[in-house]
């Protein structure tokens, strides 16, 4: 790895400071908050790349060939549940409504290969042990790569839960799906927390410090011990990752049980024929069935995909 190569922005200097009234805040992070606020306004105004409609060849779900047929053993009643919310054509869909053609959810897909990227680089840093990304350039490349993904993480979040709230994201039964990944959000922050902890660095004892009177004035100091490297490290390589993989898991799934939300502006009537045609065409597969080029804005003369 060539060491010289400079980065974009030097990073090694003392930060500067802006202060007004009771506020106090670094110019880094003001300038990272109008990059999101940017970014958002963005991906709400900007016109997503159009495209033709997909259609959709999801396989159906096959009935029980005896109608009232019990399956026998509890694995395969819990397939029958798991097929009955979620059949292979909402799992694996090839097929999705029109509205999804926007930025917002691009910047959700983005968070998942940005969380992809953090898990994998984290890996290769526990290989070599917690000194090693200090000693060696290729050390120094992974953690890098660790760093940045895990910055393009948080900031893809934030816009996509920034839009989310204001979509209402929450409409339709879909409650679970919302509160799954606003505790994502704060998982994560513990997790980079943990992390900052995690450095062996100067920063990470300051850090820590700091941290420490918090917990101890807020009645935790017991448990969490922010001076305790090794506490800290296995928090973040083990304990807080596994949660924060599994409440996301359950967030993908969620989306895919209860479907995306469609917009605000969308007439009730054109859903309630959608969800007609859903249960008429797919049958067993039932109420959560995806449709294919439904005309479901018939008065605007647009031909959608909806579920």
């Amino acid at each position: 790895m060539p060491t010289t190569v400079a980065a974009i922005v030097n990073l090694n200097h003392p930060d500067h400071y802006i202060s007004w009234g009771f506020i106090l805040i670094s110019v880094a992070n003001l300038i990272v908050i109008a990059i999101l606020i940017a970014l958002f306004i963005i991906a709400i105004a900007l016109p997503f790349v159009a495209g033709r409609p997909i259609k959709s060849n999801s396989v159906k779900q096959v009935a029980p060939e005896t109608p009232g047929e019990r399956p026998d053993g509890w694995t395969a009643s819990v397939r029958e549940w798991g097929l009955r919310f979620l059949p292979p054509g909402k799992l694996l869909p090839d097929g999705q409504p029109s509205y999804v053609s926007s930025w917002v959810y691009v910047f959700g897909v983005l968070t998942i290969g940005a969380l992809a990227v953090a898990v994998l680089s984290g890996l290769v840093l526990a290989i070599e042990g917690p000194a090693w990304w200090h000693s060696s350039t290729y050390g120094v490349f992974v953690n890098s790569l660790h760093l940045w993904s895990v910055e393009l993480f948080m900031g893809f979040m934030t816009v996509h839960l920034w839009a989310k709230f204001w979509m209402a994201a929450w409409r339709g039964k879909r409650g679970l799906t919302w509160v799954t990944g606003v505790l994502a959000f704060l998982v994560s922050i513990f997790e980079a927390f943990t992390g900052y902890l995690s450095q062996t660095n100067f920063d990470s004892q300051w850090i820590a410090f700091e941290a420490k009177d918090a917990f101890n004035s807020a009645g935790i100091g017991y448990f969490m011990n922010a001076m305790d490297f090794g506490q800290a490290l296995m928090l973040h390589i083990v304990f807080v990752p596994v949660i924060l993989l599994v409440i996301v898991g359950i967030h993908v799934l969620m989306v895919r049980v209860r479907g995306v939300v469609p917009p605000i502006d969308v007439k009730p009537e054109y859903l309630a024929v959608a969800l007609q045609a859903a249960t008429a065409e797919d049958g067993a597969v039932g109420r959560h069935s995806i449709l294919a080029n439904r005309k479901v804005g018939a008065a605007e003369g647009e031909e959608e995909v909806v579920k």
